[in-house]
């Protein structure tokens, strides 16, 4: 009886057991549930994108030029003389055939008389022989005059003729050495100051040079090209200095001036060598620009901005887009399920703040061009949204 009492108490104490355990065992859980750290489930990046463009580009180079005038003329003197006078203000302009200078014409004037005076006596010794002739010519029809008095009349005519004809000639040449000594202009431009003095003896004993006339209201611009812009556009089908139908765009010529302003008139390239120059590689072109002005002086140096060609619908992103490392350039790419993929682009020519993509993406394809270091392949992403990208301001401004 003892026992079974004994029993019953030792099971009661077991059950308080049991329901302090669980108990404890109950707070335990809860204070886990409640303390143990969560799984956190990443955000999305944030980013900008843009679509790819298409349009129009132009692609320049840059060369040092140097300007010379359209036209540069020595005026010498062609006869020989003493210089007399000077017709002209110096560093003016000048018409074509405008007489510049003077030089002394006695003795050519003397010259062109003779020859004159000669050529009147020749005149008249033809005008003799010729009635010779026509007098013996029916005489000899008769039987009245012999052969040789024919013969005779008719070679006297023939070397009167010639003998005029020589006349003539000397004097036309003595008439011309005489205009020589009017010393004109042989273009229209701006004269230089004189070269030699007057009374100075000129011509082929003494100076020849008396001025340069410039024309440089048209001025051509002299530039070198490396041998790679010349395979770049030939790639293109572009020749420099050659006119093309074809194509909707002419290459234009822009300079800029001492001052770093661009000059406000464009030329056109019109000639580009045919060979380059083994020393340097490069190879000659050249353009004509207007210089109505005169701001533009022959010998200058000056910055020259070409155009090379003219991409038309050309694929293009911004720079601030690419991402660039030794394996090439890439871009992030958002696809319709907006999962980032790099894509590995063929970069063009640069322009601006944009470049053109010659192959690797298509236009209309939205790229990343914000908040790509945020990005792996793979990685869902999440456009900014306008508040995102542009925060509004305080009341301060900040």
């Amino acid at each position: 009886m003892g026992l079974f009492f004994m029993k019953k108490e030792i099971t009661l104490r077991d059950k308080r057991l049991i329901a302090m355990v669980i108990c404890l065992a109950a707070l335990g859980g809860f204070y886990l549930f409640f303390t143990w750290p969560k799984k956190v489930v990443p955000e999305a990046p944030v980013v900008i994108v843009e679509p790819v463009g298409v349009e129009d580009v132009e692609i320049y180079g840059e060369y040092v030029g140097r300007v010379r005038a359209q036209q540069f003329v020595e005026v010498r003197a062609r006869v020989e003389g003493f210089l007399e006078s000077m017709e002209f203000e110096e560093g003016t302009y000048v018409n074509k055939n405008q007489v510049l200078f003077i030089i002394d014409q006695k003795q050519y004037r003397a010259k062109a008389d003779k020859a004159r005076a000669q050529l009147r006596k020749d005149s008249a010794t033809v005008l003799k022989t010729q009635r010779d002739l026509n007098r013996i010519r029916p005489l000899f029809e008769q039987n009245a005059a012999s052969q040789l008095d024919l013969d005779n009349a008719i070679a006297a005519y023939e070397t009167a003729v010639a003998s005029m004809g020589m006349s003539q000639a000397d004097l036309d040449q003595a008439e011309q050495e005489l205009g020589y000594t009017w010393v004109r202009s042989p273009i229209s431009g701006y004269i230089s100051e004189r070269y030699v003095d007057l009374g100075t003896l000129v011509g082929t004993g003494g100076k020849s040079l008396l001025a340069t006339v410039v024309k440089s209201d048209t001025v051509l611009v002299d530039f070198s090209m490396t041998a790679l812009d010349y395979l770049k556009s030939k790639e293109r089908n572009v020749v420099l200095g050659q006119k093309d139908s074809t194509r909707s765009w002419q290459p234009i010529v822009t300079i800029t001036l001492a001052d770093n302003s661009e000059y406000p008139y464009k030329g056109l390239v019109d000639f580009a060598d045919p060979q380059v120059n083994p020393k340097t590689g490069t190879f000659s072109v050249r353009a004509e620009m207007p210089n109505p002005n005169r701001a533009l002086l022959p010998g200058q140096f000056t910055k020259v901005k070409a155009l090379l060609d003219v991409r038309e619908n050309a694929t293009v992103v911004p720079q601030k887009a690419l991402i660039i490392e030794k394996g090439g350039a890439y871009v992030y790419v958002m696809r319709r399920d907006s999962i980032a993929e790099r894509r590995f682009i063929e970069l063009g020519p640069e322009f601006g703040n944009n470049v053109v993509v010659e192959r690797g993406i298509i236009p209309g394809e939205m790229i990343v061009t914000e908040g790509y270091h945020k990005l792996l392949p793979g990685v869902k992403m999440r456009v900014a949204s306008i508040d995102e990208h542009h925060p509004t301001t305080n009341a301060n401004g900040e």
